[in-house]
């Protein structure tokens, strides 16, 4: 199981692949998790936001585990998984997180509680009884998703619980990292791709970052010059991703993410379960267009 010394480095949050039915294409999945374990990230994260979590059934997650779990015994891979379980209702999310302990999950990941729009008191709760499942929990704040935000004295009492192992931050800016800081606090991974050298330089151990399953190895070489002292290299490496990122977020992801790795033949198609629909011709090109003019590693 993860613990606070592994919230640290690259993590990729992994997509979903479907077949052109609607249905979980596990060969894809198979053959695009090992083009990605084959990288020196620190750790995958299965039914995440980029995993198209709410569309996708527990089974299916059952089966994306089993088979990350397979391929990175294969490869003598020693990396954490990390899965998804938060949901709107504690009880549920309570549930998840201890099937994803039986499936043999390093930590769960739970959002903060969507939609009920619950008070800060309740947000507490949520945590409280997630934490003690025994699987450690990562807590990931994105408030453009979620409807609610945790205060900084909620966050603070959140991060302090015991079965709590640090924070994905996805709230669009530097101000919780900043004041998180100014305490002794838990490692804190950039959820928000755009602001990963920016997370670095204010104390972030790391990033869970989408767009990382675009050339891969160059986000690791970001985190890789800025973790050996290189902050300058690491900046300049971070810039040539800045239009990557740009048109991966242009539309909801992970549309043109699933999109290239269509293109790259990682996956057999680039499906979205509705409401997502497919990157528009604009964003293909466009994307197209970027990458062609960079020069980074595969």
């Amino acid at each position: 199981m993860m613990n606070e010394q592994h919230v640290q480095g690259i993590y990729i949050p992994v997509i979903a692949p479907f077949s052109d039915d609607s249905k979980l294409d596990i060969e894809s999945y198979r053959k695009y998790v090992t083009h990605l374990a084959k990288h020196d990230i620190q750790g995958l994260v299965v039914n995440g936001t980029t995993g198209e979590s709410p569309t996708v059934s527990w089974d299916e997650v059952k089966q994306m585990v089993e088979v990350t779990k397979e391929i990175l015994t294969s490869l003598n891979k020693s990396i954490p998984l990390v899965v998804g379980t938060g949901t709107n209702d504690t009880y549920s999310t309570v549930h998840r997180t201890e099937m994803a302990a039986e499936l043999g999950a390093d930590a769960a990941m739970v959002v903060t509680p969507y939609y009920n729009r619950p008070t800060q008191e309740g947000i507490l709760e949520h945590f409280s009884n997630a934490s003690r499942t025994g699987l450690p929990i990562l807590v990931y704040e994105i408030p453009a998703r979620t409807g609610s935000r945790m205060t900084l004295d909620t966050m603070r009492k959140v991060l302090d619980l015991d079965g709590v192992i640090g924070l994905k931050d996805s709230t669009g800016g530097l101000d919780l990292l900043l004041a998180l800081t100014q305490y002794e606090t838990k490692p804190v991974l950039c959820g928000e791709d755009a602001y990963l050298h920016a997370m670095l330089c204010q104390g972030a151990a790391g990033g869970m970052v989408a767009s990382a399953n675009i050339h891969t190895q160059r986000y690791v070489d970001v985190y890789q010059r800025f973790a050996s002292g290189d902050v300058n290299g690491s900046r300049d490496s971070f810039k040539q991703l800045q239009p990557l990122i740009s048109d991966v977020f242009a539309e909801p992801a992970p549309a043109s993410i699933k999109w290239w790795l269509a293109q790259q033949q990682l996956i057999a198609s680039a499906k979205l379960r509705l409401p997502l629909t497919a990157a528009s011709e604009q964003a293909k090109q466009r994307l197209s267009n970027t990458l062609a003019e960079m020069v980074v590693p595969s």
